[in-house]
């Protein structure tokens, strides 16, 4: 079983910076995809970025430009750098990983989610 811990969120002045982190633990053969998405009040989730084993990364139109995201294998660990933020940007963020298990078998995570408020 993988367990995601997300930590970094909070509330930031508009134009402000956020450092997002989410570290993966449990048994698991590997790591795969990981990435972060976003769900605002009244708004189905979204996707905001993704980082490959490869590390290749993929940006929603949204956010490209202002937000990196980054990933440490050796401590299974992804990161969302957030810049310039905008008041738009407030939503809860969720954490996901893809992966094998022990057994092989694929698996998908969630995290528990943290609240980021951007407002004056």
């Amino acid at each position: 079983q993988v367990h995601l811990v997300e930590s970094g969120g909070g509330l930031v002045q508009p134009g402000g910076s956020l450092r997002l982190s989410c570290a993966a633990s449990g048994s698991f053969a590997s790591i795969n995809v990981m990435g972060w998405y976003r769900q605002a009040p009244g708004n189905q989730r979204e996707l905001v970025a993704t980082i490959t084993g490869g590390e290749t990364t993929s940006y929603s139109d949204s956010v490209k430009g202002r937000f990196t995201i980054s990933r440490d294998h050796a401590k299974n660990t992804v990161y969302l750098q957030m810049n310039s933020l905008q008041p738009e940007d407030t939503a809860v963020y969720y954490c996901r990983t893809t992966g094998l298990t022990i057994a092989r078998s694929s698996f998908y995570s969630w995290g528990q989610g943290t609240q980021v408020t951007v407002s004056s």
